[in-house]
């Protein structure tokens, strides 16, 4: 069964330490398969998949998110690799990596180590970054392009 959405305090109670926790993060604007096959991917590296979903003030792409932040982590929750959802309110996911203390912090491929902003310290935690293939030609930036053009003709 699909996981709630919590509230970080609550998420925490119910994380225990003999749980191997993955913890990952996006805005998760336009549900598609790629996101499905993301999560199912992250979802088999442990016990427990955590998803971290953008707070809308946290969302900095040009007209977007499209759907509120509340709405977005209630469809992701919904989805059955994810045990829980929490909404994060910060720029990055670095506080929300320190509070879950993930063994393993699961991102898309679209990153390197390098470029990902919450690499030092998911290491600094003690977490194991994962990079994950993604789906090609799926995102949530190609189907809102895909749509405008539609809109257009």
């Amino acid at each position: 069964m699909p996981g709630p959405v919590l509230d970080l305090n609550t998420l925490l109670a119910r994380l225990t330490p003999d749980l191997r926790v993955v913890l990952t993060n996006g805005v998760f604007d336009l549900l598609h398969v790629g996101h499905l096959r993301y999560l199912r991917r992250a979802r088999e590296l442990g016990d427990v998949l955590v998803v971290g979903v953008n707070a809308d003030g946290t969302v900095h792409k040009p007209g977007r998110p499209l759907i509120p932040d509340f709405e977005r982590a209630e469809l992701v929750a919904a989805l059955e690799p994810v045990d829980y959802v929490v909404i994060f309110g910060e720029d990055t996911a670095d506080e929300l990596l320190r509070a879950v203390r993930p063994s393993i912090y699961a991102k898309g491929a679209d990153y390197s180590e390098a470029s990902l902003p919450e690499a030092v310290t998911a290491h600094a935690i003690g977490a194991q970054v994962v990079l994950l293939p993604l789906t090609d030609q799926r995102s949530s930036s190609r189907m809102i392009r895909m749509l405008e053009e539609i809109r257009q003709d």
